[in-house]
């Protein structure tokens, strides 16, 4: 599965040039996928900075082949939930649009730089960021047949999951205002990929998600990406059947594709 860099999301250009921009880099991918389809899938990048624009992409994204979209966790600093960005995922879940979501933009940017903090410590929050605004906002709940995919394990999500609902529990005034069901219901609904560089740390999430809910990652080219794909995978001790699900049948699930494809 192939998409573009997050940092060419430039959610920050004007609508018309995010558009454009859009449309050229998902068109060079739906070439590549036309070109090798057995080889790769593709998944739309779309300016989320207006929702008409937004949605406009989307529709011609899929007429050219790509299956799906990849997003960012926030949108210029604003949270997934934002009522303006709901008509986008609800034309994802009407056209069967499958929604990867990458961390990036990370909060606390300009206050942490030292040490590659943003990378290590923003990543993983501000996936958390995106999977809490989805399940508070009532995206997910409003949406049930919206297939979405959260980047890096779900970032620090699932594992803080018990401060999540805990928080959810004790103000509900607070945390429940949009949405009454606990986010802890949630979880086997979404997605998440595998990278997290540890296999202990996987047989976690595998124990809470399932093997049907987490794919392959490979964060490929950037060196916190899994830099011998899959192998602290193919290594371990994880049964047969866990490892084919997270290397190959989890996804095709995820993007309602069917394996015969690509034999």
């Amino acid at each position: 599965m192939v998409c573009t860099i997050p940092v060419l999301f430039s959610y920050w250009a004007e609508p018309k040039h995010g558009l454009e921009l859009s449309e050229y880099l998902n068109d060079h991918i739906a070439e590549l996928v036309a070109k090798y389809p057995k080889n790769y899938i593709g998944l739309a990048t779309i300016p989320m900075q207006d929702t008409e624009l937004a949605i406009k992409e989307l529709e011609r994204a899929k007429a050219i082949g790509h299956v799906g979209i990849q997003i960012g966790s926030n949108i210029n600093d604003e949270n997934l939930s934002e009522e303006r960005f709901f008509p986008i995922f609800e034309a994802c879940e009407r056209l069967g649009m499958a929604v990867m979501i990458h961390p990036w933009q990370m909060m606390g940017f300009d206050s942490m730089k030292k040490y590659w903090l943003p990378w290590l410590v923003g990543m993983p929050a501000e996936t958390s960021r995106a999977a809490c605004s989805m399940i508070f906002g009532g995206v997910l709940e409003r949406l049930p047949n919206l297939r979405v995919c959260f980047s890096h394990a779900g970032g620090s999500f699932l594992p803080t999951l018990g401060r999540i609902e805990h928080g959810f529990n004790c103000r509900p005034d607070l945390v429940a205002i949009d949405n009454e069901v606990n986010p802890r219901d949630y979880v086997g609904k979404f997605w998440v990929d595998c990278i997290t560089h540890d296999i202990d740390a996987l047989k976690y999430i595998l124990k809470m998600q399932g093997s049907m809910r987490v794919c392959l990652g490979s964060d490929y080219p950037f060196p916190l990406g899994d830099l011998e794909i899959g192998k602290f995978i193919e290594e371990s001790d994880l049964s047969m059947q866990d490892k084919e699900n997270i290397f190959s049948n989890s996804t095709l699930e995820w993007l309602n594709l069917d394996k015969s494809l690509f034999l």
